[in-house]
């Protein structure tokens, strides 16, 4: 069965940055599983699993656009100290979930100066290319269940555990688990 949209993908890989420095890698624990063709990995890698089958092995390269997309550098800020909770300890490195309007994201401390808190909210690898080693497992079709809600349900799936409980429904965090 080849990988195409609606299917059920399970994938070992690693990732590696311009310098070769290991960035991420399912080595050590359970394949990584997503919905193919549903926005659940970056675009780039997506598009070139597209065709594979299970047993396949691919190495590639993904852009920037493609991936977690350019640096913006309107997205590094300073903000009052005040913003953070009272008598909570803020250093450089940190991360923190912020909300606006396009919803969650992650937010970095880059500098922390008096009264000032500098903090970068573009994606860590924003700017970066991608360089992916990656192994196709398996492919399965999708249930019904997991086409209504958009990702593989009982599984390890991006942080869905054992104890994932999506029969509630899917909430804008992912299924009923808080993912």
């Amino acid at each position: 069965m080849i990988i195409e949209k609606d299917r059920v993908v399970s994938i070992e890989y690693s990732l590696t940055d311009d310098e070769g420095t290991l960035v991420d890698s399912s080595d050590g624990s359970e394949p990584l599983v997503y919905l193919h063709g549903n926005g659940n990995i970056i675009e780039g890698l997506e598009t070139q699993l597209a065709g594979k089958k299970a047993g396949d092995h691919l190495t590639c390269v993904v852009e920037p656009a493609q991936g977690y997309g350019e640096r913006d550098d309107a997205l590094v800020f300073t903000v009052e100290r005040s913003q953070f909770a009272s008598g909570e300890k803020v250093e450089e490195g940190m991360q923190f979930e912020a909300h606006d309007e396009n919803g969650a994201r992650i937010v970095t401390v880059v500098g922390v100066e008096g009264d000032k808190v500098t903090i970068d909210a573009n994606h860590p690898l924003a700017g970066a290319k991608l360089h992916f080693d990656v192994k196709v497992v398996e492919v399965r079709e999708a249930s019904p269940e997991e086409l209504e809600h958009g990702h593989v349900h009982g599984g390890h799936e991006h942080g869905c555990g054992d104890d994932c409980d999506c029969e509630g429904g899917c909430d804008e965090g992912g299924c009923g688990c808080g993912h």
